[in-house]
């Protein structure tokens, strides 16, 4: 089964919090209570996506944190690697040279472009569209991804 952690899951609706008051600075407590997490969890988060450059950290009384670019700028992806670290849907995907059947492997050109595939998705949903009580995505007709394997 394909997933994210519970912590990227936890990431998101962190800055979901955030993005849906964007402009003010909130204490990593009261994105705690607003998200329904523990506040240790929250702050574990924060850590992270301030390294990724995606929430900005204020300190002093009225401190706490604030998104660093607007929710319609930050794609999924962002947060996905900022917590996971880069997408690989296997270790072939993003490291080269880590499996002995590398040079003579038939399926790894195709994981590779599933992979891209995931990656542009994940780019193409931003945290703004995240602020939405449900998302909608276009039907399967409106919008195709040409996948193309290898030897098709």
């Amino acid at each position: 089964m394909l997933r994210v952690t519970k912590l990227t899951d936890y990431a998101t609706v962190v800055l979901t919090v955030l993005a849906a008051q964007h402009d003010r600075v909130l204490s990593a407590a009261e994105m705690a209570e607003r998200a329904g997490l523990e506040a240790p969890t929250v702050s574990k988060v924060l850590k992270p996506l301030a390294q990724a450059g995606l929430v900005e950290g204020f300190r002093g009384a009225n401190g706490g944190y604030r998104l660093a670019r607007a929710p319609e700028e930050i794609g999924l992806i962002e947060i996905v690697e900022a917590m996971e670290g880069p997408l690989g849907m296997t270790e072939c995907s993003v490291h080269e040279g880590n499996c002995g059947l590398e040079q003579q492997c038939g399926v790894r050109a195709n994981w590779r472009r599933i992979n891209d595939v995931v990656v542009e998705a994940l780019s193409n949903v931003t945290l703004a569209q995240m602020l939405a009580p449900t998302f909608s995505p276009e039907p399967a007709s409106a919008k195709r991804i040409d996948l193309r394997l290898a030897g098709a």
